[in-house]
Protein backbone atom coordinates (compact mmCIF):
# COMPACT_ATOMS: atom_id res chain seq x y z
CA UNK A 1 0.00 0.00 0.00
CA UNK A 2 1.43 3.49 -0.67
CA UNK A 3 2.17 5.67 1.98
CA UNK A 4 -0.86 8.00 3.15
CA UNK A 5 -3.06 5.43 1.51
CA UNK A 6 -6.41 4.85 2.93
CA UNK A 7 -6.49 1.55 4.35
CA UNK A 8 -10.38 1.80 4.00
CA UNK A 9 -10.26 3.05 0.39
CA UNK A 10 -10.84 -0.13 -2.29
CA UNK A 11 -7.86 -0.53 -4.66
CA UNK A 12 -9.06 1.72 -7.81
CA UNK A 13 -10.63 -1.02 -10.52
CA UNK A 14 -8.66 -1.79 -13.32
CA UNK A 15 -9.82 -1.66 -17.25
CA UNK A 16 -9.41 -3.91 -19.90
CA UNK A 17 -8.82 -3.25 -23.45
CA UNK A 18 -8.98 -6.68 -25.28
CA UNK A 19 -7.94 -7.11 -28.78
CA UNK A 20 -8.83 -9.86 -30.81
CA UNK A 21 -6.78 -10.01 -34.42
CA UNK A 22 -8.30 -12.26 -36.71
CA UNK A 23 -6.09 -15.19 -38.16
CA UNK A 24 -2.62 -13.74 -36.17
CA UNK A 25 -0.21 -16.22 -36.34
CA UNK A 26 3.14 -15.17 -35.10
CA UNK A 27 4.23 -13.26 -37.50
CA UNK A 28 5.47 -10.14 -35.33
CA UNK A 29 8.39 -8.92 -34.75
CA UNK A 30 8.23 -9.89 -30.73
CA UNK A 31 7.88 -13.39 -31.70
CA UNK A 32 11.20 -13.17 -33.87
CA UNK A 33 9.63 -13.16 -37.24
CA UNK A 34 12.02 -10.55 -39.05
CA UNK A 35 10.12 -9.74 -42.00
CA UNK A 36 7.24 -8.66 -39.95
CA UNK A 37 6.80 -4.41 -39.35
CA UNK A 38 4.63 -4.61 -36.03
CA UNK A 39 6.45 -2.00 -34.11
CA UNK A 40 3.45 -1.33 -32.01
CA UNK A 41 2.69 -4.55 -31.22
CA UNK A 42 6.37 -4.73 -30.10
CA UNK A 43 6.50 -2.34 -28.22
CA UNK A 44 3.44 -3.11 -26.40
CA UNK A 45 5.53 -6.69 -26.19
CA UNK A 46 8.43 -4.80 -24.36
CA UNK A 47 5.94 -3.57 -21.83
CA UNK A 48 4.21 -6.62 -21.20
CA UNK A 49 4.71 -10.70 -21.17
CA UNK A 50 5.03 -12.30 -24.63
CA UNK A 51 4.05 -15.73 -24.70
CA UNK A 52 6.24 -17.70 -26.86
CA UNK A 53 4.57 -20.88 -27.04
CA UNK A 54 0.57 -19.89 -26.78
CA UNK A 55 -1.89 -22.77 -28.46
CA UNK A 56 -5.54 -21.81 -29.48
CA UNK A 57 -8.04 -24.73 -28.75
CA UNK A 58 -9.33 -25.08 -32.22
CA UNK A 59 -7.65 -23.81 -35.55
CA UNK A 60 -10.77 -21.86 -36.57
CA UNK A 61 -12.84 -18.58 -35.61
CA UNK A 62 -16.03 -19.91 -33.93
CA UNK A 63 -14.60 -22.87 -31.93
CA UNK A 64 -11.56 -21.04 -30.63
CA UNK A 65 -13.21 -17.86 -29.40
CA UNK A 66 -16.06 -19.64 -27.88
CA UNK A 67 -13.13 -21.51 -25.65
CA UNK A 68 -11.08 -18.26 -25.28
CA UNK A 69 -14.25 -16.32 -24.23
CA UNK A 70 -15.69 -18.94 -21.67
CA UNK A 71 -12.55 -20.63 -20.89
CA UNK A 72 -14.42 -23.95 -21.46
CA UNK A 73 -12.77 -26.55 -24.27
CA UNK A 74 -14.57 -27.48 -27.37
CA UNK A 75 -15.13 -30.56 -25.59
CA UNK A 76 -16.76 -28.54 -23.02
CA UNK A 77 -18.55 -26.15 -25.10
CA UNK A 78 -20.39 -28.67 -28.31
CA UNK A 79 -18.78 -26.45 -30.94
CA UNK A 80 -16.58 -27.76 -33.47
CA UNK A 81 -17.69 -25.74 -36.20
CA UNK A 82 -18.86 -22.47 -37.36
CA UNK A 83 -22.32 -22.13 -37.04
CA UNK A 84 -23.08 -23.24 -33.73
CA UNK A 85 -23.97 -21.04 -31.06
CA UNK A 86 -21.90 -21.94 -27.46
CA UNK A 87 -25.49 -20.94 -25.55
CA UNK A 88 -26.83 -23.96 -27.57
CA UNK A 89 -24.83 -26.02 -26.09
CA UNK A 90 -23.91 -24.81 -22.56
CA UNK A 91 -26.66 -22.35 -21.92
CA UNK A 92 -25.34 -21.02 -18.87
CA UNK A 93 -21.82 -20.53 -19.43
CA UNK A 94 -20.47 -17.19 -18.13
CA UNK A 95 -18.43 -15.62 -20.46
CA UNK A 96 -15.39 -13.44 -19.26
CA UNK A 97 -17.04 -10.15 -20.57
CA UNK A 98 -20.28 -11.12 -18.63
CA UNK A 99 -18.03 -12.05 -15.83
CA UNK A 100 -16.76 -8.73 -15.66
CA UNK A 101 -20.25 -7.31 -16.21
CA UNK A 102 -21.80 -8.57 -13.44
CA UNK A 103 -18.89 -7.07 -11.45
CA UNK A 104 -19.32 -4.11 -12.31
CA UNK A 105 -17.77 -3.30 -15.80
CA UNK A 106 -19.05 -1.41 -18.32
CA UNK A 107 -18.55 -3.78 -21.47
CA UNK A 108 -18.31 -3.30 -24.77
CA UNK A 109 -17.16 -4.38 -28.35
CA UNK A 110 -16.14 -3.18 -31.66
CA UNK A 111 -15.65 -5.33 -34.63
CA UNK A 112 -15.02 -9.25 -34.31
CA UNK A 113 -15.25 -10.94 -30.90
CA UNK A 114 -17.32 -13.66 -30.78
CA UNK A 115 -17.81 -15.54 -34.58
CA UNK A 116 -21.20 -13.86 -35.72
CA UNK A 117 -20.81 -15.08 -39.36
CA UNK A 118 -22.13 -18.22 -40.44
CA UNK A 119 -25.44 -17.18 -39.37
CA UNK A 120 -24.39 -17.03 -35.85
CA UNK A 121 -24.95 -14.58 -33.49
CA UNK A 122 -23.12 -12.63 -30.59
CA UNK A 123 -23.88 -12.96 -27.09
CA UNK A 124 -26.72 -9.98 -24.91
CA UNK A 125 -25.37 -11.70 -21.77
CA UNK A 126 -21.36 -10.43 -22.34
CA UNK A 127 -22.50 -6.71 -23.21
CA UNK A 128 -23.97 -3.63 -20.99
CA UNK A 129 -23.81 -2.18 -24.44
CA UNK A 130 -24.54 -3.92 -27.44
CA UNK A 131 -24.27 -1.24 -29.91
CA UNK A 132 -23.41 -1.80 -34.15
CA UNK A 133 -21.68 1.40 -34.67
CA UNK A 134 -21.13 2.74 -38.04
CA UNK A 135 -17.87 1.45 -39.76
CA UNK A 136 -16.44 1.83 -43.39
CA UNK A 137 -16.21 -0.55 -45.72
CA UNK A 138 -13.78 -4.12 -45.52
CA UNK A 139 -13.31 -3.14 -50.01
CA UNK A 140 -12.60 -0.33 -51.55
CA UNK A 141 -15.48 1.24 -54.00
CA UNK A 142 -13.78 -1.09 -57.33
CA UNK A 143 -13.72 -4.14 -55.25
CA UNK A 144 -17.10 -3.69 -53.94
CA UNK A 145 -18.35 -3.26 -57.80
CA UNK A 146 -16.93 -6.49 -58.81
CA UNK A 147 -18.05 -8.58 -56.43
CA UNK A 148 -21.77 -6.81 -56.87
CA UNK A 149 -20.94 -7.79 -60.64
CA UNK A 150 -19.80 -11.24 -59.77
CA UNK A 151 -22.80 -12.00 -57.52
CA UNK A 152 -24.91 -10.82 -60.93
CA UNK A 153 -23.18 -13.14 -63.20
CA UNK A 154 -23.87 -16.07 -60.41
CA UNK A 155 -27.57 -15.21 -59.96
CA UNK A 156 -28.16 -14.76 -63.86
CA UNK A 157 -27.11 -18.98 -64.37
CA UNK A 158 -29.63 -19.72 -61.82
CA UNK A 159 -26.39 -20.20 -59.07
CA UNK A 160 -26.49 -19.31 -55.31
CA UNK A 161 -23.74 -17.09 -54.68
CA UNK A 162 -23.72 -17.66 -50.78
CA UNK A 163 -22.94 -21.77 -50.36
CA UNK A 164 -21.62 -24.30 -52.79
CA UNK A 165 -19.59 -24.51 -55.71
CA UNK A 166 -21.06 -20.65 -56.73
CA UNK A 167 -20.26 -19.12 -53.76
CA UNK A 168 -18.54 -15.69 -54.50
CA UNK A 169 -16.10 -14.07 -52.15
CA UNK A 170 -14.47 -11.10 -54.31
CA UNK A 171 -11.10 -10.17 -54.47
CA UNK A 172 -8.47 -12.22 -52.24
CA UNK A 173 -6.20 -9.37 -51.15
CA UNK A 174 -6.21 -5.56 -52.34
CA UNK A 175 -4.11 -2.56 -51.43
CA UNK A 176 -6.08 0.49 -52.02
CA UNK A 177 -5.05 4.07 -52.20
CA UNK A 178 -7.60 4.63 -49.07
CA UNK A 179 -6.75 6.55 -45.37
CA UNK A 180 -6.77 4.09 -42.90
CA UNK A 181 -10.24 4.88 -41.24
CA UNK A 182 -11.82 4.79 -45.06
CA UNK A 183 -11.58 0.42 -44.18
CA UNK A 184 -13.18 -1.21 -41.52
CA UNK A 185 -10.77 -1.98 -39.25
CA UNK A 186 -9.35 1.69 -38.80
CA UNK A 187 -12.97 3.20 -39.14
CA UNK A 188 -13.33 0.54 -35.90
CA UNK A 189 -10.58 1.86 -33.72
CA UNK A 190 -11.47 5.59 -34.57
CA UNK A 191 -14.83 4.76 -32.98
CA UNK A 192 -12.76 2.60 -30.66
CA UNK A 193 -11.27 6.06 -29.27
CA UNK A 194 -14.23 7.95 -29.05
CA UNK A 195 -15.15 5.19 -26.54
CA UNK A 196 -12.00 5.27 -24.76
CA UNK A 197 -12.83 9.03 -23.85
CA UNK A 198 -16.27 8.76 -23.30
CA UNK A 199 -15.31 5.84 -20.38
CA UNK A 200 -12.81 8.19 -19.11
CA UNK A 201 -15.21 10.92 -18.77
CA UNK A 202 -17.66 8.86 -17.04
CA UNK A 203 -15.38 7.17 -14.19
CA UNK A 204 -16.57 3.47 -14.42
CA UNK A 205 -14.61 0.32 -15.18
CA UNK A 206 -14.78 -0.63 -18.47
CA UNK A 207 -13.89 -4.16 -20.41
CA UNK A 208 -14.05 -3.46 -24.24
CA UNK A 209 -13.00 -5.74 -26.94
CA UNK A 210 -11.89 -4.38 -30.42
CA UNK A 211 -11.78 -7.55 -32.67
CA UNK A 212 -9.74 -6.78 -35.91
CA UNK A 213 -10.87 -8.73 -39.19
CA UNK A 214 -7.42 -8.34 -40.99
CA UNK A 215 -5.35 -10.41 -41.83
CA UNK A 216 -8.43 -12.90 -41.88
CA UNK A 217 -9.05 -12.83 -45.86
CA UNK A 218 -9.44 -11.04 -47.41
CA UNK A 219 -6.13 -9.14 -47.03
CA UNK A 220 -7.10 -5.48 -47.38
CA UNK A 221 -4.90 -2.62 -46.32
CA UNK A 222 -4.59 0.36 -47.20
CA UNK A 223 -1.12 0.77 -50.12
CA UNK A 224 0.99 2.79 -47.95
CA UNK A 225 1.35 -1.00 -45.58
CA UNK A 226 1.48 -2.88 -48.84
CA UNK A 227 4.26 -0.86 -50.05
CA UNK A 228 6.45 -1.46 -46.46
CA UNK A 229 7.27 -4.46 -48.16
CA UNK A 230 9.72 -5.69 -51.21
CA UNK A 231 7.93 -8.26 -53.17
CA UNK A 232 10.89 -9.78 -53.62
CA UNK A 233 10.85 -10.48 -49.67
CA UNK A 234 7.46 -12.54 -49.93
CA UNK A 235 8.27 -16.22 -50.56
CA UNK A 236 5.90 -18.54 -49.23
CA UNK A 237 6.68 -21.42 -46.31
CA UNK A 238 9.76 -23.41 -48.02
CA UNK A 239 8.00 -26.54 -46.76
CA UNK A 240 6.02 -26.81 -49.75
CA UNK A 241 4.72 -30.84 -49.13
CA UNK A 242 2.91 -32.34 -46.54
CA UNK A 243 4.47 -34.27 -43.46
CA UNK A 244 5.65 -37.68 -44.61
CA UNK A 245 3.40 -40.57 -43.56
CA UNK A 246 1.09 -38.40 -42.22
CA UNK A 247 -2.97 -38.95 -42.95
CA UNK A 248 -4.46 -38.29 -45.70
CA UNK A 249 -7.06 -36.76 -43.43
CA UNK A 250 -5.17 -34.77 -41.28
CA UNK A 251 -4.89 -32.17 -44.48
CA UNK A 252 -6.88 -28.99 -45.43
CA UNK A 253 -7.39 -28.62 -49.01
CA UNK A 254 -7.99 -24.85 -48.09
CA UNK A 255 -11.94 -24.34 -49.50
CA UNK A 256 -11.79 -21.09 -47.77
CA UNK A 257 -9.31 -19.17 -50.03
CA UNK A 258 -10.68 -21.34 -53.05
CA UNK A 259 -13.83 -19.06 -53.41
CA UNK A 260 -12.45 -16.12 -54.03
CA UNK A 261 -12.04 -14.58 -57.28
CA UNK A 262 -9.28 -16.03 -59.51
CA UNK A 263 -7.81 -18.69 -57.08
CA UNK A 264 -7.78 -22.19 -58.61
CA UNK A 265 -10.61 -24.34 -57.42
CA UNK A 266 -7.79 -27.13 -57.47
CA UNK A 267 -4.44 -27.37 -57.24
CA UNK A 268 -1.77 -25.03 -56.13
CA UNK A 269 -1.61 -21.40 -56.73
CA UNK A 270 0.52 -19.98 -59.19
CA UNK A 271 3.79 -18.14 -58.28
CA UNK A 272 2.53 -14.97 -58.43
CA UNK A 273 -0.33 -15.66 -56.36
CA UNK A 274 1.66 -17.23 -53.88
CA UNK A 275 3.90 -13.78 -53.32
CA UNK A 276 0.74 -11.78 -53.41
CA UNK A 277 -1.12 -13.95 -50.72
CA UNK A 278 2.09 -13.71 -48.60
CA UNK A 279 2.30 -9.87 -49.27
CA UNK A 280 -0.68 -9.35 -48.42
CA UNK A 281 -0.77 -10.67 -45.50
CA UNK A 282 2.02 -9.04 -43.77
CA UNK A 283 0.79 -6.01 -45.33
CA UNK A 284 -2.50 -6.60 -43.48
CA UNK A 285 -0.87 -7.36 -40.35
CA UNK A 286 1.24 -4.22 -40.13
CA UNK A 287 -2.40 -2.24 -41.06
CA UNK A 288 -3.65 -4.17 -37.51
CA UNK A 289 -0.28 -2.63 -36.22
CA UNK A 290 -0.96 0.77 -36.52
CA UNK A 291 -4.33 0.14 -34.91
CA UNK A 292 -3.48 -1.45 -31.80
CA UNK A 293 -0.74 1.46 -32.09
CA UNK A 294 -3.62 4.05 -32.20
CA UNK A 295 -5.87 2.04 -29.31
CA UNK A 296 -2.48 2.03 -26.95
CA UNK A 297 -1.76 5.89 -27.83
CA UNK A 298 -5.26 6.83 -26.53
CA UNK A 299 -4.97 5.25 -23.52
CA UNK A 300 -1.76 6.99 -23.09
CA UNK A 301 -3.76 10.35 -23.89
CA UNK A 302 -6.73 9.99 -21.46
CA UNK A 303 -3.80 8.79 -18.58
CA UNK A 304 -5.98 5.68 -18.58
CA UNK A 305 -2.56 2.95 -19.37
CA UNK A 306 -1.94 3.27 -15.33
CA UNK A 307 -4.34 1.14 -14.80
CA UNK A 308 -5.31 -0.59 -17.96
CA UNK A 309 -4.50 -4.16 -18.59
CA UNK A 310 -4.32 -5.04 -22.13
CA UNK A 311 -4.17 -8.73 -24.00
CA UNK A 312 -3.78 -8.56 -27.64
CA UNK A 313 -4.71 -12.43 -28.90
CA UNK A 314 -4.90 -13.80 -32.51
CA UNK A 315 -7.16 -16.57 -32.59
CA UNK A 316 -5.22 -19.41 -34.17
CA UNK A 317 -2.27 -19.52 -36.56
CA UNK A 318 -2.63 -19.56 -40.24
CA UNK A 319 -0.49 -21.30 -42.91
CA UNK A 320 1.35 -19.75 -45.66
CA UNK A 321 1.74 -22.47 -48.01
CA UNK A 322 3.25 -24.38 -45.39
CA UNK A 323 2.76 -28.47 -45.89
CA UNK A 324 1.50 -26.95 -49.07
CA UNK A 325 -1.87 -25.66 -47.17
CA UNK A 326 -3.30 -22.54 -46.62
CA UNK A 327 -5.51 -20.61 -44.11
CA UNK A 328 -6.04 -23.22 -40.81
CA UNK A 329 -8.29 -26.18 -40.42
CA UNK A 330 -5.54 -28.14 -39.12
CA UNK A 331 -3.73 -29.29 -35.61
CA UNK A 332 -0.26 -28.49 -36.86
CA UNK A 333 1.87 -25.82 -35.01
CA UNK A 334 1.23 -23.71 -37.51
CA UNK A 335 -2.10 -23.53 -37.47
CA UNK A 336 -2.93 -24.04 -33.77
CA UNK A 337 -0.38 -21.29 -32.16
CA UNK A 338 -0.94 -18.05 -31.92
CA UNK A 339 0.10 -14.58 -30.48
CA UNK A 340 -0.56 -13.49 -27.14
CA UNK A 341 0.63 -10.55 -25.12
CA UNK A 342 -0.26 -9.56 -21.77
CA UNK A 343 0.05 -5.76 -20.39
CA UNK A 344 -0.55 -5.07 -16.54
CA UNK A 345 0.21 -1.82 -15.22
CA UNK A 346 3.23 -2.18 -12.73
CA UNK A 347 3.78 -5.91 -13.79
CA UNK A 348 7.02 -7.12 -12.74
CA UNK A 349 9.38 -8.35 -15.33
CA UNK A 350 8.17 -6.05 -18.07
CA UNK A 351 9.34 -6.78 -21.67
CA UNK A 352 9.56 -10.66 -20.72
CA UNK A 353 9.17 -13.43 -23.16
CA UNK A 354 8.22 -16.53 -21.93
CA UNK A 355 8.28 -20.40 -23.24
CA UNK A 356 5.66 -21.59 -20.70
CA UNK A 357 3.19 -24.08 -22.48
CA UNK A 358 0.07 -21.75 -22.41
CA UNK A 359 -3.80 -22.34 -23.73
CA UNK A 360 -6.57 -19.87 -24.50
CA UNK A 361 -8.41 -21.13 -22.09
CA UNK A 362 -6.06 -19.46 -19.83
CA UNK A 363 -6.95 -15.76 -20.60
CA UNK A 364 -10.28 -15.45 -18.78
CA UNK A 365 -9.07 -16.37 -15.29
CA UNK A 366 -5.80 -14.38 -16.21
CA UNK A 367 -7.70 -10.89 -16.67
CA UNK A 368 -9.67 -11.89 -13.52
CA UNK A 369 -6.73 -13.34 -11.38
CA UNK A 370 -4.91 -9.47 -12.52
CA UNK A 371 -7.92 -7.21 -12.25
CA UNK A 372 -8.69 -8.67 -8.40
CA UNK A 373 -12.20 -10.50 -9.44
CA UNK A 374 -12.91 -14.03 -8.11
CA UNK A 375 -12.13 -16.59 -10.60
CA UNK A 376 -15.15 -18.54 -10.94
CA UNK A 377 -15.50 -22.04 -10.61
CA UNK A 378 -15.65 -24.68 -13.12
CA UNK A 379 -13.41 -23.01 -15.74
CA UNK A 380 -10.91 -25.05 -17.71
CA UNK A 381 -8.00 -22.83 -17.71
CA UNK A 382 -5.63 -21.32 -14.85
CA UNK A 383 -4.37 -17.98 -13.99
CA UNK A 384 -1.01 -16.93 -15.94
CA UNK A 385 0.08 -14.32 -13.33
CA UNK A 386 2.47 -16.41 -11.53
CA UNK A 387 4.06 -16.89 -15.23
CA UNK A 388 4.17 -13.16 -15.17
CA UNK A 389 5.72 -12.39 -12.47
CA UNK A 390 8.01 -15.66 -12.77
CA UNK A 391 8.48 -16.46 -16.40
CA UNK A 392 11.00 -19.36 -16.55
CA UNK A 393 8.67 -20.89 -13.74
CA UNK A 394 8.00 -24.54 -14.14
CA UNK A 395 4.38 -24.77 -15.48
CA UNK A 396 1.55 -26.75 -17.50
CA UNK A 397 3.62 -29.97 -18.36
CA UNK A 398 1.62 -30.20 -21.87
CA UNK A 399 -1.39 -28.05 -23.83
CA UNK A 400 -4.70 -29.98 -25.64
CA UNK A 401 -6.37 -28.63 -29.08
CA UNK A 402 -8.42 -30.81 -31.04
CA UNK A 403 -9.67 -30.67 -34.78
CA UNK A 404 -12.90 -32.70 -36.17
CA UNK A 405 -12.04 -34.60 -39.59
CA UNK A 406 -14.17 -37.42 -41.72
CA UNK A 407 -11.91 -40.57 -41.59
CA UNK A 408 -12.72 -43.40 -44.49
CA UNK A 409 -14.74 -45.86 -42.83
CA UNK A 410 -15.20 -44.49 -39.43
CA UNK A 411 -16.72 -41.64 -40.51
CA UNK A 412 -16.96 -38.45 -37.90
CA UNK A 413 -14.01 -38.09 -35.89
CA UNK A 414 -11.92 -35.77 -33.86
CA UNK A 415 -8.00 -35.30 -33.77
CA UNK A 416 -6.87 -34.99 -29.83
CA UNK A 417 -3.46 -32.73 -30.21
CA UNK A 418 -1.16 -32.58 -27.45
CA UNK A 419 1.82 -30.47 -26.97
CA UNK A 420 4.58 -30.82 -24.59
CA UNK A 421 7.86 -29.03 -24.43
CA UNK A 422 8.79 -31.59 -26.86
CA UNK A 423 6.79 -33.58 -28.65
CA UNK A 424 3.64 -32.78 -30.54
CA UNK A 425 0.97 -35.90 -30.62
CA UNK A 426 -2.56 -36.25 -32.46
CA UNK A 427 -4.43 -38.86 -31.76
CA UNK A 428 -7.19 -39.38 -34.18
CA UNK A 429 -10.56 -40.90 -32.44
CA UNK A 430 -13.93 -41.89 -33.84
CA UNK A 431 -16.91 -40.05 -32.89
CA UNK A 432 -18.46 -43.58 -31.97
CA UNK A 433 -17.56 -44.62 -28.58
CA UNK A 434 -17.58 -48.30 -29.80
CA UNK A 435 -15.28 -47.62 -32.98
CA UNK A 436 -11.70 -48.32 -31.35
CA UNK A 437 -9.76 -47.32 -34.40
CA UNK A 438 -6.55 -44.89 -33.47
CA UNK A 439 -4.13 -43.29 -35.62
CA UNK A 440 -1.23 -40.80 -34.68
CA UNK A 441 1.01 -38.50 -35.68
CA UNK A 442 3.92 -37.43 -33.68
CA UNK A 443 6.44 -34.89 -34.36
CA UNK A 444 9.80 -34.01 -32.70
CA UNK A 445 9.91 -29.68 -32.02
CA UNK A 446 13.30 -30.51 -31.33
CA UNK A 447 15.10 -32.05 -34.21
CA UNK A 448 11.44 -31.33 -36.75
CA UNK A 449 10.16 -27.86 -35.72
CA UNK A 450 8.30 -27.75 -38.93
CA UNK A 451 6.72 -30.81 -38.24
CA UNK A 452 7.88 -32.46 -41.63
CA UNK A 453 8.03 -36.20 -41.18
CA UNK A 454 5.58 -38.17 -38.48
CA UNK A 455 7.67 -40.55 -36.07
CA UNK A 456 4.32 -42.24 -35.29
CA UNK A 457 4.96 -45.23 -38.01
CA UNK A 458 8.76 -46.05 -37.24
CA UNK A 459 8.74 -48.80 -35.02
CA UNK A 460 11.62 -47.68 -32.38
CA UNK A 461 8.90 -44.69 -31.73
CA UNK A 462 5.97 -47.30 -30.20
CA UNK A 463 7.16 -46.81 -27.11
CA UNK A 464 7.36 -42.89 -27.32
CA UNK A 465 3.72 -42.90 -28.63
CA UNK A 466 1.89 -45.03 -26.17
CA UNK A 467 3.72 -43.26 -22.94
CA UNK A 468 2.38 -39.99 -24.48
CA UNK A 469 -1.46 -41.24 -25.67
CA UNK A 470 -1.14 -42.22 -22.02
CA UNK A 471 -0.34 -38.53 -20.95
CA UNK A 472 -3.10 -37.31 -23.26
CA UNK A 473 -5.69 -39.92 -22.09
CA UNK A 474 -5.13 -37.96 -18.69
CA UNK A 475 -5.98 -34.30 -20.42
CA UNK A 476 -5.61 -31.16 -19.13
CA UNK A 477 -5.97 -31.51 -15.85
CA UNK A 478 -3.21 -34.25 -15.95
CA UNK A 479 -1.25 -31.37 -17.15
CA UNK A 480 -1.74 -28.58 -14.53
CA UNK A 481 2.03 -27.20 -12.58
CA UNK A 482 2.51 -28.54 -9.80
CA UNK A 483 1.79 -25.70 -6.98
Amino acid sequence: MARGQDASKKPEALNVLFIAVDDLRPALGCYGDERAITPNIDALAARGTTFLNSYCQQAVCNPSRASLMTSLRPETTGVFDLPTHFRDKVPDAVTVAQHFKNNGYHTERLGKIFHTGHGNRDDKFSWSRMKNYPSAPRFSPEAQELYKNLVAEVKAKGGDPKNGKDKVRGLPWEAPELGDDELTDGSNTATAIQLIKEYKEKGKPFFLGVGFLNPHLPFVAPKRYWDLYDPADMDPAANNFTPKDAPSYAATSWGELRAYQGIPSKGPLSAGQERNMVHGYYAATSYVDACVGRLIAALEEEGLTGNTVIVLWGDHGWQLRDHSFWCKHTNYDVAVRAPLIFYAPGQANPGARSEALVEFVDVFPTLADLCGLDIPDGLEGISLKPVMDKPDRPWKKAVFHVYPRKIPDHGSALGFGMRTERYHLVEWRPMKASDKFREYELYDLQSDPEENTNLAVLPEYETKVKELAGQLAKGWKGALPDS
